[in-house]
């Protein structure tokens, strides 16, 4: 009997807000069975670049990451508040590890090519080493990835969570039944991005491409589809996209896609 593993990213304004954060960690922990968390953080690391004095560049809402700001990703992502996560879950009884890519060498990734734009060291990924992954959880450990990856070369790169979150259920496909949440503050995908409750409830190809067309799924939904499409037809078994309740409560209203 193939296995279940349920892997969420959590990331938008929950992770700046200390008690949403912490309600959310405390369902996450009674989930049952095995589970992966991965997390974002791009507000705080603004924060504490911004009083550093190294305002990050930001083009079409994606960070530059020079090799200043890369300091700060990672001492933010990788530890404040990768460690901080990993101690709440651990007050919750929740045995997690937090992670980034270098750790284990379980996520590689190479500097994105420049073309337009260049992204400094931004990363794209590579590989990711499913058995070591399932070692840990094998071992009743719940990693818990920031969004640091590395190039096996010595450099560390900073890698979008939506996609370490995409290529890690895609990866542990092979192993497990996949079951794909992103959570954040939105209910899901919406018609009307001012009315929380106009949510689009399924989506298929179909739909989808319909919804892209009318510039309804725009701006930094685009890429998190994109993963998400990608994660279905390579053998994830769900994905869905809701506020942070949706863990502990299935019947609430969320967005749910279908290839």
């Amino acid at each position: 009997m193939v296995k279940e593993l349920t892997i969420v990213k959590i990331g938008g304004n929950v992770i700046n807000d200390p008690d949403q954060l912490i309600s959310f960690l405390r369902d996450f922990s009674d989930l049952e069975g095995m589970k992966i968390l991965v997390h974002g953080g791009g507000k705080k690391a603004t924060e504490i670049a911004d009083a550093m004095g190294l305002s990050p560049k930001l083009t079409g809402g994606r960070r530059i990451t020079d090799a200043a700001n890369l300091d700060v990703v990672t001492m933010v992502y990788a530890g404040l508040l990768n460690k901080n996560i990993v101690a709440d879950l651990h007050s919750f009884d929740c045995n997690a590890l937090g992670l980034s890519g270098a750790d284990a060498n379980v996520i590689r990734a190479h500097k994105r090519i420049v073309k337009e734009i260049d992204y400094g060291f931004a990363g794209d990924i590579d590989e990711v080493d499913a058995k070591m992954i399932t070692t840990f959880l094998n071992a009743g450990l719940s990693p818990v990835f920031s969004a640091i990856t590395h190039d096996k070369k010595g450099q560390l790169l900073n890698t979008n969570a939506d996609t370490i979150a995409a290529e890690l259920a895609k990866a542990m496909s092979g192993e497990f039944k996949v079951d794909l949440i992103y959570c954040f503050e939105r209910a899901g995908v919406l018609k009307d991005v001012e009315k929380d409750d106009s949510i689009i409830e399924e989506i298929d190809r179909e739909t989808y491409a319909g919804l892209v067309e009318n510039g309804i799924i725009a701006d930094g939904m685009l890429p998190k589809m994109k993963n998400c499409y990608e994660a279905l037809e390579q053998g994830v078994d769900k994905v869905r996209i809701g506020k942070p309740e949706l863990i502990r409560d299935k019947e609430i209203r969320h967005t749910t896609l279908k290839l």
